[in-house]
């Protein structure tokens, strides 16, 4: 199996895995938002986003530098597994204990302490499988992750159910989260037992500095990442409302859930251009510039579609009740196509261990992201938070290609984004003059979107031959 095979298969692979998952998701925020109702859905979002932006100093980048330097040489599984999951360990309890300090110094009543410390502990699970996936994508075998991911939302949906059935409250929804992490957990520490090595702790202190020195740049720009992303949430929480939180949080949930694509073409490819940038630079541009017109692709037309679409979405997943989240989701998509190259460009970066850059741009983004929030949310509540995410995304991905273009080599933006952006107009003119069924005109448009492509030749002979070679895997 050639290298394009092999990541078309696991990024086919991921990629099932991810729909199944998300389609799970997708009936998991469906009902558990109409069953809790706009504050308390608010409540259980401000508890994953608290927890979210706490659990990053538990990792500090560790479980990146396991995927880049395992995939390189696989004889280091065990030395990494043993000594990260010490590491994680201590860290994990140093976390847990100070995001109890924090939330009570913030002053939330009982009961959001309680949902938030449940919350926190799925979080620390999570955290713990988090580096075991990175273990499994290293080893390029993303069928294990893949399983992993679909049995938290299979869990977690199975559980809302039990909730709604028998009448049970938000403390019931936090106390599920909490039991799913430690099953999640318990499956991944199985496969890592059974398939590589015992799971076990190892104190090396060399060798952990070793490991907190290379990982340190990467830990900066996840935590530096992580907070641009999700503390929009915490801040509405702390300058706004519950019930703002909600009406916000409904629609950055769906985008949250559209960023499985980028996310698993990443995890698949990203061994690859580690290994890349050491063996053959002509294939990492080759890499670079192919996967970022593909991004470019997916991202548009979904940014199209789904801001004609807004209102019929939030109302058949959420109910007239989060009608607000209708203008939130116009805005909040347009950071899709943003985010699709932002984070695939981030990856590239530390791929070619040029961290430090994507520190000082995410420290940017970061800076920039907290400011403008504490400024305008106390006036403009989630529409000011729905914009300033766009505001932040346009800036990374800015930065990101600047450097890029420098370090790799230049991409031809004007080239690769004219016919996309038309074909995106051509569907956008059907989505608006033609009211039928949602699912229908989601297929019928998706299906004149790559027919227009296909009209304007926008794919190569190169293209064609990928695609050949992806059905020939499939076939095998």
């Amino acid at each position: 199996m050639n290298t394009v095979q092999k990541i078309a298969k696991n990024t086919i692979l991921l990629s099932i895995s991810q729909i199944i998952t998300y389609a799970l998701g997708f009936v998991f925020i469906m009902y558990s938002a109409r069953y809790l109702g706009v504050e308390d859905f608010g409540i259980l979002s401000f508890a994953l986003a608290f927890s979210g932006i706490m659990m990053l100093f538990a990792d500090l980048g560790l479980s990146t530098l396991m995927i880049r330097e395992v995939s390189r040489d696989k004889n280091l599984t065990e030395k990494y597994i043993k000594n990260i999951l010490s590491l994680k360990i201590i860290l994990l309890s140093f976390t847990l204990l100070s995001s109890f300090i924090i939330i009570l110094i913030m002053g939330y009543n009982i009961e959001i302490i309680k949902i938030t410390v449940l919350i926190t502990l799925y979080s620390l699970f999570s955290s713990l499988s988090i580096m075991f996936y990175s273990l499994f994508q290293a080893h390029e075998k993303l069928e294990y992750q893949s399983l992993g991911q679909v049995l938290n939302q299979s869990l977690l949906l199975l559980g809302a159910f039990f909730l709604i059935f028998n009448k049970i409250d938000i403390m019931g929804f936090a106390l599920l989260y909490f039991i799913v992490g430690l099953i999640v957990f318990s499956y991944n520490f199985t496969v890592c037992r059974c398939r590589y090595v015992l799971p076990k702790m190892e104190i090396d202190l060399d060798f952990w500095k070793k490991l907190i020195k290379k990982a340190l740049p990467l830990s900066i720009l996840i935590i530096f990442s992580s907070i641009a992303f999700r503390i929009d949430i915490v801040l509405l929480s702390m300058l706004d409302s519950n019930t703002a939180v909600g009406i916000y949080s409904a629609a950055y949930r769906l985008i949250e859930i559209l960023i499985f694509l980028p996310t698993v073409f990443v995890a698949s490819i990203y061994p690859v251009v580690s290994r890349f940038h050491v063996s053959s630079q002509e294939s990492l541009k080759k890499a670079y510039k192919t996967s970022f017109k593909y991004l470019t692709f997916l991202g548009l037309p979904i940014a199209t579609g789904v801001t004609l679409l807004a209102d019929k979405i939030i109302l058949l997943i959420y109910g007239s009740q989060f009608a607000g989240s209708v203008i939130a989701l116009k805005i909040l998509i347009w950071a899709i196509p943003l985010i699709f190259l932002t984070y695939f460009s981030g990856t590239i970066v530390i791929s070619i261990n040029k961290q430090n850059i994507a520190v000082k741009i995410f420290l940017l983004s970061m800076i920039i992201n907290v400011v403008l929030n504490t400024i305008f949310i106390p006036y403009f509540s989630f529409y000011a938070a729905s914009i300033i995410t766009i505001i932040t995304e346009l800036t990374e991905l800015s930065l990101f290609s600047f450097f890029l273009f420098k370090l790799i080599c230049n991409v031809q933006i004007k080239k690769i984004i004219i016919k996309p952006i038309i074909a995106s107009l051509v569907m956008g003119l059907f989505i608006f003059y033609m009211d039928m069924n949602l699912y229908l005109q989601i297929f019928t448009a998706t299906c004149i979107y790559f027919f227009t492509l296909l009209i304007l030749k926008t794919f190569s002979d190169e293209d064609f031959d990928l695609i050949r070679q992806v059905i020939t895997l499939k076939k095998k």
